[in-house]
């Protein structure tokens, strides 16, 4: 999953070695914190947050796919 998370933002950002990808794990799933450059934050929240939504539910499809309940946290 976390190869999919970097392989869909990487595109996107003007600085693709700051993306990471960490994956958290809790009682009520796991959560991928997505951590960008400060200066790609709007690029990957998007106009109206619509790139952070669609990211989010790439997200929990995949994890729907592996059987877990998986979300993205964004973080900077």
């Amino acid at each position: 999953m976390d190869e999919l998370i970097k392989e869909v933002v990487t595109p996107f950002v003007d600085h693709p070695a700051d993306v990471q990808v960490t994956k958290e794990s809790s009682d009520r799933g796991v959560t991928y914190v997505l951590t960008v450059n400060k200066q790609d934050m709007g690029k990957v929240i998007g106009k109206n947050g619509r790139m952070a939504a669609a990211l989010r539910a790439v997200v929990h499809a995949a994890g729907l796919a592996h059987h877990e309940k998986a979300t993205l946290a964004i973080k900077e």
